[in-house]
């Protein structure tokens, strides 16, 4: 499972050759959350602080992370997506 991006304690990862729709997961200490990109929908909990730092680089990167996607669906090397500043 590649890391995607890491940011104030919150790792964004994509499995290769995951199932529809579109997602990604973050982890942040014991929690866990998957989020859908196109709707930016999420499954599971997070902190109300670091869920809003997710929506924000979630929006920010979204064009990125659809393309990751794509390279991730296909078995090939997903390139770093800028973190949160």
């Amino acid at each position: 499972m590649p890391e995607v991006s890491r940011f104030l304690g919150i790792v964004i990862t994509m499995y290769y050759r995951e199932h529809p729709p579109p997602h990604f997961h973050a982890r942040y200490g014991e929690h866990r959350i998957r989020v859908f990109i196109e709707t930016g929908e999420v499954e599971g909990f997070f902190p109300k602080r670091a869920l809003g730092h997710v929506r924000e680089w979630l929006d920010l990167h979204r064009t990125d992370l659809e393309e990751a996607w794509r390279l991730a669906s296909d078995g090939k090397i997903v390139p770093p997506i800028a973190p949160l500043e």
